[in-house]
């Protein structure tokens, strides 16, 4: 695993050991915590731009398969960096200078001496979000307009690389980016309306894969939108993590919050 911050990566670490699986970590220094030296099997720490000293890790490690977890900063990747010859080589060749396109040509590199980049969330199947309600509190009428308004921008957004999140105020709408949550619903309390409530939207990008990237909500989430006056979330079933599942919905629960999942299809229908 090459871990970065949050907590997805720790959570995917102790996921595996309690399968009995061992997982070698790779921390990013920039951005990981020292926490997952306490559940990998053996823990390697590189900087942000050393794609040599990845490579040599894994092949040491006789590894294959390698999962991201955890979020890296976007300007740290394009800006606060210092690459090593081998990375320097590769973003110079790149077309677009996102972070879809590094991935992918990272991916590629990393194919070519027999590892495959795997899905990010392979550690961490039961807590994809399922489709349906998954609170005890169902969308009102009210709520499903907004929330079907507020998917179809936030759709938009997100696979324009613009962020993955908005909040919805009665078509008022508020954008959040890798880190939107806290960010986006620190926004939305300045943009409240005569106490109208606020619905929260997270969505993935349409494309076949989780390799990075992956939506996540847990429970602060739940207490940003209590702060706020948010009184749904919305995420896509299959493709958002919810962390600390069982204490998120709890809270959820106790505070009236409805979590809904939306399948593909239904993205695909707004």
């Amino acid at each position: 695993m090459i871990a970065g911050n949050g907590r997805f990566p720790v959570l995917a670490l102790e996921t595996a050991r309690g399968l009995g699986d061992e997982v070698v970590a790779i921390g990013i220094q920039e951005e990981a915590s020292p926490e997952i030296e306490q559940f990998a099997a053996r823990c390697y720490w590189i900087s942000l731009g050393q794609l040599s000293r990845l490579i040599e890790i894994l092949k040491a490690e006789k590894i294959t398969d390698v999962i991201m977890a955890g979020q890296v900063k976007h300007v740290s990747i394009f800006s606060a960096i210092q690459p090593d010859l081998r990375l320097l080589k590769l973003l110079s060749a790149l077309k677009q200078k996102n972070t879809e396109g590094l991935i992918g040509a990272v991916a590629k590199v990393l194919a070519d001496e027999g590892i495959r980049l795997a899905d990010s969330t392979l550690l961490l199947k039961p807590l994809l979000a399922g489709a349906g309600p998954l609170t005890k509190r169902k969308l009102t009428k009210d709520e499903e307009r907004d929330i079907a308004y507020g998917r179809r921008i936030a759709n938009v957004l997100a696979n324009h690389d613009v962020g993955q999140s908005v909040a919805d105020l009665r078509s008022r709408m508020c954008r959040g980016g890798g880190d939107g949550r806290n960010r986006c619903n620190a926004a939305a309390r300045a943009s409240l309306v005569n106490g109208k409530p606020l619905r929260l939207v997270k969505v993935s990008r349409r494309r076949g894969h989780l390799l990075f990237d992956v939506p996540v909500a847990g429970p602060g989430t739940i207490k940003v939108m209590q702060e706020t006056g948010t009184t749904v979330l919305a995420v896509d079933a299959g493709r958002t993590l919810l962390l600390d599942r069982d204490e998120m919905l709890a809270r959820a629960d106790a505070g009236g919050i409805a979590i809904a999942g939306y399948d593909l299809a239904a993205n695909e229908r707004e």
